[in-house]
């Protein structure tokens, strides 16, 4: 094989998070015959989880087993995952673009004493060149990145670059790492979650968001009954957020979560630019708003002017309908 790749997985309430498998296409983008070696932290039993990343394309599997790491810390993970990379001596390694790949990644550099390019939507060869296309200017442009010499370190923003399709005929060697986590200074008593349950909001691949215009609490019930006929997740505006309409764990734009679904429905949001920042490159886009100068229309694929709270409620209709005509 080829160069050395190390992917690190990221676990979430037991399970691998889609963009574990989405790093590990994002390797074999950079090198096709790359050898790929799969990092899983954690605590209690990890070998089903680096099988799953086999199966996703990944050769071989590093588990690193230990108490501190039941909990995310970057001190912990920072120590695991530098002690398979000293030991692998990789000549890439990739994570995905998350809350917890934010923490630890520039961490990880430090330590390497190497680049990090960050938030990587697509990767392009050119001319023998790997280029990075990352966006800039709250996604208002796109530049392209190369590295010009040493470790090619980057993260991927989820839901952009597609995973490999599933393959359980794959085998490969998921081996535990012994490693002492030690000196860890953060102790998490507890985790409480705030989010809301179901599809995680950075992967989903639909989404229905509200603003201001939804009016309450109350007013957030029928986008939760919407995004459950439609399989997706709850977001929200700043603005919702502020007024106590929802929680902040839901919030999109500059300030909160960026996400790129295939279908974004915007429920009387205006579309401030510091929102649009957080959802602009959504595949499709749906506006729904009674104000027909609403700025949210400029960037919508498809618009509905009108009061949310008729149309909502016609749409999860219509979607149950559609749901039964196929045998959904």
């Amino acid at each position: 094989m080829g160069e050395k790749i190390v992917v690190i997985g990221e676990v979430k309430d037991g399970v691998l998070r889609n963009v574990s498998f989405e790093a590990i296409a994002a390797a074999k983008k950079v090198h096709a015959d790359g050898e790929v070696v799969g990092v899983v932290c954690g605590n209690g039993e990890l070998s089903s989880l680096g099988e799953e990343m086999i199966h996703y394309g990944a050769d071989r599997v590093i588990t690193v087993t230990h108490e501190n790491l039941e909990n995310y810390t970057s001190e912990g993970y920072c120590q695991a995952v530098m002690a398979v990379v000293e030991e692998e001596a990789p000549q890439v390694i990739v994570m995905g673009h998350t809350s917890i790949g934010k923490d630890l990644t520039p961490k990880l550099a430090s330590k390497l004493n190497t680049g990090l390019i960050s938030d990587a939507v697509d990767i392009e060869i050119a001319d023998d060149q790997v280029q990075f296309v990352r966006p800039i200017y709250s996604g208002k442009a796109f530049e392209k990145k190369i590295i010009t010499d040493g470790l090619t370190f980057f993260t991927i923003r989820p839901n952009n670059i597609a995973a490999l399709d599933k393959d359980t005929s794959r085998s490969g060697d998921v081996t535990d790492k012994a490693v002492e986590i030690a000196d860890i200074r953060t102790v998490i008593k507890d985790v409480i979650r705030k989010a809301s349950e179901g599809v995680d909001l950075s992967e989903a691949n639909v989404i229905v968001a509200g603003g201001r215009g939804v009016k309450s609490e109350e007013g957030f019930k029928p986008l939760y009954e919407l995004a459950e006929v439609l399989g997706g997740a709850v977001g929200a505006s700043r603005g919702a957020c502020d007024a106590e309409y929802c929680d902040y764990s839901l919030q999109i734009g500059q300030t909160g979560k960026v996400v790129t679904p295939d279908l974004y429905i915007a429920v009387g949001i205006s579309g401030a630019i510091q929102h649009l920042a957080g959802m602009s490159n959504s595949k499709v886009i749906v506006a729904i708003n009674k104000d027909p100068e609403a700025t949210i229309f400029n960037i919508a694929d498809y618009g509905i002017v009108g009061d949310l709270f008729d149309i909502i409620p016609l749409l999860i209709e219509e979607v149950k309908k559609a749901k039964v005509g196929t045998g959904a």
